[in-house]
């Protein structure tokens, strides 16, 4: 079953993001990994969403790749400057 891999990020430090991205999106596509939705900042039909966060969807073939993705070493570097790069919530779940 497709694993999706959401993030809702706020921007701590916008040239430490990008270097992050970067690093990121090399790993996510090792793991089979695609991006659907990339940084927007999306519009809020209900409820609130905060004006300075952004939004990343990430889907993969299974979860078990998305998993090898979060805990892989080529991963790993970028985990180690998120901290000072952004803040955020990480969510997996699967889906059709």
């Amino acid at each position: 079953m497709t694993a999706y891999v959401i993030s809702e990020a706020y921007v701590r430090d916008p040239e430490l993001t990008a270097h992050y991205a970067a690093l990121a999106s090399a790993a996510i596509a090792q793991y089979g990994g695609t991006y659907l939705v990339q940084g927007d900042r999306p519009t809020a039909a209900e409820g609130r969403w905060p004006e300075d966060e952004r939004l990343i969807i990430l889907r993969f073939p299974t979860m078990q790749a998305a998993r090898a993705w979060y805990d892989s070493p080529e991963y790993a570097h970028a985990r180690a400057i998120k901290p000072d790069a952004l803040e955020r919530r990480l969510l997996f779940t699967e889906g059709p």
